[in-house]
């Protein structure tokens, strides 16, 4: 069994050499083209043009024109003219409202803006001023010990005048305390003569008014100097004359 079977193989060999050799030198027919499948595909709506297919001439665009109907004009409406909606008038009034509201947060900021801006300069003013009067550092002026020399002699003229009238125990401390003032303290006195000065001039009247009296108080100043030295004089002319008269008569004694 096994030897025949091996000479059906061997038998078989050759048959299957002839097939394959006459399969690879048969003549075959290559066209140019691909076959066209004719099968239409299922998802085309539209038929593809072969390359064969005569184009398919399409009339002129004014031959379309003239063939269609010309359309109807359709008859204008006249729209009468309305009033403003309800909702319209509601939006013109809340527009009003909301101006006016507007308008008054404006003038609140302003308000506020302008109230706060006198409250700085106020205390820039009061800072300055308080600054500008102090002495200066050349001076060499102390406020400390002369401001309790002045309230010293303010002290001493209330004791001075404490049984006198009501005029004498306002008027005597004042005179004290300034004179002790511009003897020891001449450079904080002047600075606040002038800035009392300044506020003055706001007021005509009152600054007419201290200008007279200055002008008095320095006239009677130099008034009283003159007459102190003409009784100076005086009295120098007659201590010399009574000198000469005494020693006039000692001289007549001898």
């Amino acid at each position: 069994m096994a030897a025949r079977v091996l000479l059906q193989r061997r038998s078989l060999a050759p048959l299957a050499t002839i097939a394959l050799g006459g399969l690879a030198f048969a003549p075959a027919t290559v066209l140019a083209e691909a076959p066209v499948d004719k099968k239409k595909p299922i998802y085309d709506d539209f038929d593809i043009p072969s390359g064969n297919d005569a184009p398919i001439p399409t009339p002129p665009y004014k031959a379309l024109q003239l063939s269609q109907p010309p359309a109807e004009e359709e008859p204008k409406k006249e729209r009468r003219a309305r009033g403003p909606s309800p909702t319209d008038r509601l939006a013109v009034e809340i527009g009003k409202v909301r101006m006016a509201l507007y308008r008054f947060a404006v003038c609140a900021e302003t308000k506020v803006n302008e109230t706060m801006d006198s409250a700085f300069n106020l205390e820039q003013s009061f800072t300055s001023t308080i600054a500008s009067l102090a002495p200066a550092r050349e001076t060499g002026e102390k406020l400390m010990p002369g401001t309790i020399y002045v309230l010293v002699a303010a002290m001493a003229g209330s004791i001075i005048t404490r049984n006198r009238n009501i005029l004498l125990r306002s008027t005597v401390p004042l005179a004290f305390g300034v004179g002790a003032g511009w003897t020891v303290l001449p450079v904080t006195m002047r600075n606040m003569s002038d800035l009392s000065w300044k506020y003055e001039q706001r007021f005509p009247v009152i600054a007419e008014t201290h200008v007279h009296i200055r002008e008095g108080l320095k006239k009677g100043v130099s008034f009283a100097k003159v007459h102190s030295q003409v009784g100076v004089q005086y009295v120098d002319d007659k201590v010399t004359d009574a000198r000469e008269a005494v020693e006039g008569w000692v001289k007549q004694g001898k």
